[in-house]
């Protein structure tokens, strides 16, 4: 009898756990999506003629396993871009490989840029050695940080939160100029408050005493990768050629399918029970299931018979929700001071960390430098996103569209970003649960997991499924090692939670 696997969620994870099913076991993949679009929040979103990637991802992985399936679903370009082509620029094209220019399935090479955008100057991303640094920040910030960062190196503090993170390793000025807002922008509670998990997952390896000792050696072992990949339309294109290959082979993508209920009997999952728009319910039976939902609607799907404190522990916790506002411009107020060439001379960045204190934005996207084909007009408009983090129902999240997209305006102007007068459209996109948080009952967290992974055929992958910030490589990986599991016939959910644990930053390279 034919074995089935019920995969809630048509996002990275879900969808590399549906494929490997396919094409490593005889297990039938059944994925049931609450939405009605491929990704996850890797999605690609259409407003008219321009894309918006609901808060960018880089195609970047250090493991071969993701990049060869990346490249197997959408191949390297062997001809440059539009871009590219009129500005002279170089990429290291692949023999054979499609030309974007007349192929709609191609992975691009793009130069990665992102600086922070601090007292109206632009800082490298991570924080550098380099001369501008100094003089952006001016003689009296330069000497305080210095001493600041010798007290760090001196005095090292018990890591208990993010905040102990960030000062061991750039001193308490550098923190305050570079970290501190951001970071509160980010989550909504201040770096005291957050465990400092999140800080060794995302900055782990990066420190200033690595990128002053560079200056002497020949290394750039702190610097970030300079290029990645990128569909031609943006990340969503790539999970939706993924999910049309997983239907061809034999696979079930089920929409609008919102799991509400999750039967349990003798430590196996049995059934879940999904519901329509209309209120209709369905129950899917399988063999494994694969979660990607957030641990906390998971858990409460469990009903009563999940014990205490897992389950209040469960239901607290914490996630930040997340709005971009999409503005097509006629032009940016920024000046590109770089010596990068860019249609239209904008700044080359691919996104903007916003430390302005003033204003509430956290990033901006420029979607120009992700793919020229992002934008109808990438010669002549540039194509931005403005990036707020909050929590559903708060008074960012509550206001209207156009109360918010006004606000946004009003905020790029503030900084000198943009003029209102040439904003020629914009659109606001709402997304719940972006982002799980590392404060309240996370303390708590190791309890969940215990719990949930007491359930044999229970694999938890992903993001919100593993309530990790994961990159969607790693999510990826998840699924890959869950798959293992089916295949070896292996209860040990430990591989599942090693990924994401190593010691180095998965975007830093070493030369």
């Amino acid at each position: 009898m034919e074995k089935k696997a019920i995969i809630i969620g048509a996002g990275p994870a879900g969808l590399t756990a549906a494929y490997r099913l396919l094409t490593e076991t005889d297990v039938k993949p059944v994925i049931l999506e609450e939405s009605d679009v491929i990704g996850g929040i890797s999605r690609t979103a259409v407003h008219g003629d321009n894309r918006i990637d609901i808060g960018g991802h880089r195609f970047f992985s250090k493991s071969s396993e993701v990049t060869d399936l990346w490249k197997q679903i959408m191949p390297l370009q062997g001809a440059l871009a539009k871009d590219d082509r009129i500005l002279g620029r170089e990429k290291p094209l692949v023999e054979g490989g499609p030309d974007p220019e007349k192929e709609e399935h191609v992975m691009l090479i793009r130069d990665r840029v992102s600086r922070i955008f601090y007292l109206h100057k632009f800082f490298d991303y991570p924080i550098s050695m380099r001369p501008a640094t100094f003089i952006n920040m001016g003689f009296g910030r330069t000497m305080k940080a210095g001493f600041g960062y010798l007290g760090s190196i001196v005095h090292k503090r018990e890591e208990k939160s993010l905040e102990d993170f960030y000062i061991n390793r750039f001193g308490r000025p550098l923190y305050e100029m570079f970290f501190e807002d951001y970071t509160e922008k980010l989550w909504g509670v201040h770096p005291s408050q957050i465990a400092p998990d999140w800080g060794a997952q995302r900055v782990k390896g990066l420190s200033l005493w690595k990128a002053f000792i560079s200056i002497f050696k020949n290394t750039n072992e702190t610097s970030l990768i300079e290029q990645f990949w990128y569909p031609k339309k943006g990340p969503g294109q790539l999970w939706e050629t993924l999910a049309e290959e997983v239907q061809r082979l034999g696979g079930e993508i089920h929409f609008h399918q919102e799991v509400v209920k999750v039967a349990t009997q003798d430590g196996q999952i049995t059934s879940v029970t999904a519901r329509d728009e209309a209120g209709s319910e369905t129950e899917y039976t399988g063999d494994y299931y694969f979660s990607t939902m957030s641990v906390k609607d998971l858990v409460i799907a469990m009903g009563d018979k999940v014990p205490e404190p897992v389950r209040s522990n469960a239901a607290n916790l914490p996630y930040r929700d997340f709005i971009t506002v999409g503005l097509l411009v006629n032009k940016l107020q920024l000046e590109n001071k770089t010596k990068a060439k860019t249609l239209g001379n904008i700044v080359p960045d691919c996104w903007i960390y916003m430390q302005e204190r003033e204003v509430r934005v956290g990033r901006l996207q420029i979607f120009n430098n992700w793919s020229p084909y992002m934008l109808k007009d990438p010669e002549h408009t540039v194509w931005i996103g403005m990036e707020y983090f909050c929590d559903e129902g708060d008074e960012m999240w509550s206001k209207s569209d156009e109360e918010f997209t006004k606000f946004a305006i009003g905020e790029l102007s503030q900084i000198g970003v943009i003029n209102p007068k040439d904003v020629l459209d914009s659109v606001r996109i709402r997304i719940k649960k972006a982002y799980p948080a590392y404060f309240g009952t996370y303390a708590e967290f190791d309890g969940i997991r215990s719990y949930l992974d007491g359930y044999e055929n229970l694999f938890c992958i992903g993001r919100n499924g593993q309530h990790r910030y994961n990159n969607m490589d790693h999510s990826m990986l998840t699924a890959m090692r869950a798959v293992d599991l089916v295949r070896a016939g292996s209860t040990d959910k430990s591989a599942l939670w090693d990924v994401n644990t190593e010691e180095e930053y998965h975007e830093t390279k070493a030369n």
